[in-house]
């Protein structure tokens, strides 16, 4: 993956929050009403289906609503209040001035992604829908615990996106630690822009309402794994499309994606699949606790966004075959 050294990048909409106070509660989750969601550790005989990249929409939104599940959900009109949430700036992504930086440095990366990302679903989405798109409020890397919309995370989590305060959120030592130490996923400068993508995707499916279909939460047939199969469907989209995306300028902001990089998204897909989690860290597979869809899914749905380009390819909801 290679940046325009000429492209300007736009860090509005990109924070840190550095080193999270407290912790989060034992194992990781979010607090909130109450409630907290359990988070696999991958010991024998618990559940792993929870551990992985892309966000646990359904549980989220189950917390957010005080177990009320995913319809009726209570979205608070723009322009969020994020004072709670955000706390201070550590100001990690301050030199972060120009695809030159991009190229140089993986925190600057990351804006440049999420530059492409506002880019590509700003002309995308409302061409392809009735709906008018707007950009996620932040995107916010933390270390160790956050505190969010949605109530406090730990970096058990992974990466998430919360439809609350519409921010993305992932502790970058996520990558490591858990995908590729954890779960056996691979390394690589494509894998990050895979789920935030991902997550990306995601925001898409608030703004367009889609989160609201979810009610089955478990299955191989799932509405919660026909979400997920959609996010991977729209991040395989924006990847056809990455280069085709201009800073404010109207300078490209990626000037390449090799065929390596793509290796990288489809193997990063497979290692989340559900049952690759399951057989790796329980050595079990049972497709009646899958929560975001089979490896085989995961890579044919960013396959299908990645060759049809297209919101109504990526209907999940209506295909009979996931």
């Amino acid at each position: 993956m290679r940046f325009n050294p000429k492209a300007r990048l736009d860090t509005s909409r990109v924070r840190d929050s550095g080193r999270g106070s407290g912790g989060g509660r034992s194992g990781g989750g979010m607090s909130g009403g109450g409630m907290q969601i359990p988070i696999p550790t991958g010991a024998k005989g618990g559940s792993a289906v929870g551990l992985v990249i892309a966000v646990i929409v359904f549980l989220v939104l189950t917390q957010c609503t005080g177990g009320g599940g995913l319809s009726g959900l209570g979205v608070p009109d723009n322009p969020f209040d994020l004072s709670r949430v955000q706390g201070d700036d550590s100001g990690r992504y301050d030199a972060c001035r120009t695809g030159e930086d991009a190229n140089d440095s993986e925190d600057c990366a990351r804006v440049a992604v999420e530059n492409s990302l506002t880019d590509y679903w700003s002309e995308t989405l409302p061409a392809q829908s009735d709906v008018g798109f707007r950009p996620e409020n932040v995107m916010q890397t933390f270390t160790g615990a956050v505190e969010t919309g949605c109530g406090q995370a730990t970096s058990a989590v992974g990466p998430f996106y919360c439809p609350v305060d519409e921010s993305i959120y992932l502790d970058t030592g996520f990558f490591r630690d858990v995908l590729q130490q954890q779960l056996g996923g691979p390394a690589g400068d494509f894998v990050e822009p895979y789920v935030l993508a991902h997550e990306y995707g995601h925001h898409v499916q608030n703004v367009l309402g889609t989160m609201s279909r979810v009610r089955t939460q478990q299955g191989p047939d799932s509405d919660a794994v026909r979400l997920e199969l959609q996010a991977d469907c729209y991040a395989g989209m924006w990847t056809a499309n990455a280069t085709g995306t201009d800073d404010a300028g109207g300078e490209p902001l990626i000037l390449e994606l090799s065929e390596q990089d793509i290796s990288e998204a489809i193997a990063a897909a497979k290692s989340v699949g559900d049952d690759k989690i399951q057989d790796r860290t329980t050595g079990r597979v049972n497709p009646r606790e899958w929560t975001h869809g089979s490896a085989d899914q995961r890579v044919r749905w960013f396959m299908v966004g990645y060759t049809e380009h297209s919101l109504d390819a990526c209907d999940t909801f209506s295909a009979s075959r996931l």
